[in-house]
């Protein structure tokens, strides 16, 4: 499979005129000031369908030919490439049949259903969903439309590109999350045609079995994409799942944008120190399908490890107005309580005596070693729990 250049990138561009949004970019002064170089926020995640993957599906099912979209179109995907390739075929008249894996967020499910697609479980993971798609493609003829590796999906991501380069005429750096590769493949082609200074920076997630950023969750590029990224990407950097949460909550926070793990690497990157250079840098927000649950999970996670949320385990007398004697100590220092349990089995604490486990509302990371360190004083044996 040959892979596509600039014009193929600029007749993408054209077949998405008036149906993929042309996403704005957003700076930021919060993230700028802790960066320390001028950050912009490309907002793939206020794309059509809540992220980039419906420029390559759209282009990809323009190029159809007539007995192509009677047969349908087959695809396989965790979320964002199945709401893309339903809302595409949808607007298009095509059938489509979407394979997911079998613990795929609800939300991006519920979605791809909503959109007019018949959806069904593939596998455990995305291989054997996409072992499932080609199955049904052998048995009924129709088009499998591959996340990444299709020239025309490539070219269709690659028109994010085209509108860097006119957005963010002073850019110095561009940060693009990396899982099969066919968005940061698109965009390097494009960005390397028409503003051939621009760094092009690749972002991973690193391998964890508990990772939030499933929409990349990709074992390595793919035979298109890969080739092509070791040609276009100036450097490729690894960011960690708790990073990765960090950055959602402060997008949330500062920016009021929601954004999903896959989206938020760059963001995690930047902040982390993983990105040479000083000069002004965009980071491509992906997309946006967060799942309501594992967001408030990582919200959770995230507003701990920043010191916002302190979580102690302490133990009292197991006597009447003992808890109430440590809540009021607590209430003294203007600290705000949001949860209390006790702990009475699986933890070692004296005979005679009650395990507390107290989640706390704090100011920063030096307010909880305070905190702490005040509560030893009030004759407290505590344990923070990260």
């Amino acid at each position: 499979m040959a892979a596509p250049g600039l014009p193929e990138v600029e007749q993408a561009r054209g077949r998405l005129a008036g149906v993929a949004r042309i996403t704005p970019v957003y700076g930021s002064e919060t993230l700028s000031r802790v960066a320390g170089r001028p950050v912009h926020l490309k907002t793939e995640n206020l794309q059509r369908t809540g992220s980039f993957k419906i420029r390559g599906a759209v282009n990809r099912l323009a190029v159809l030919d007539e007995a192509e979209r009677s047969a349908g179109v087959v695809a396989a995907s965790a979320g964002n490439h199945a709401q893309a390739v339903a809302w595409a075929a949808r607007k298009a008249g095509i059938p489509a049949t979407i394979f997911v894996p079998q613990d795929a967020p609800m939300a991006k499910v519920e979605a791809t259903k909503s959109y007019g697609a018949e959806v069904e479980m593939g596998g455990a993971d995305l291989e054997e969903a996409v072992e499932a798609a080609l199955a049904r493609v052998s048995a009924t003829g129709a088009t499998f439309v591959h996340p990444y590796e299709d020239a025309a999906v490539v070219a269709g991501q690659g028109t994010i590109g085209l509108e860097l380069a006119e957005q963010v005429t002073e850019a110095d750096t561009v940060l693009v999350p990396i899982g099969g590769g066919g968005l940061a493949a698109g965009i390097g082609i494009a960005l390397r045609a028409v503003h051939p200074e621009v760094r092009v920076v690749g972002v991973r997630a690193a391998p964890d079995a508990f990772s939030i950023a499933d929409g990349i969750a990709v074992k390595q590029p793919g035979t298109l994409a890969g080739p092509i990224l070791d040609r276009v990407l100036d450097d490729v950097v690894e960011v960690a799942t708790e990073d990765v949460a960090q950055a959602i909550v402060l997008l949330l926070e500062r920016t009021k944008l929601v954004v999903e793990g896959a989206g938020a690497v760059g963001i995690a990157a930047l902040l982390e120190g993983k990105v040479a250079g000083t000069g002004p840098v965009v980071v491509v927000l992906s997309g946006g399908n967060i799942d309501a649950s594992t967001l408030i999970t990582v919200m959770r996670f995230g507003l701990t490890l920043a010191g916002r949320h302190l979580v102690v385990r302490t133990w009292v007398p197991d006597r009447p107005g003992e808890l109430l004697k440590l809540l009021e100590l607590v209430a003294q220092e203007r600290v705000n309580v949001l949860s209390v349990e006790h702990l009475r089995e699986g933890v070692e604490i004296p005979v005679g005596a009650t395990g507390i486990e107290l989640t706390l509302l704090t100011r920063n990371d030096a307010h909880c070693e305070t905190l702490i360190e005040q509560m030893r004083g009030w004759g407290y044996q505590v344990e923070r729990i990260r």
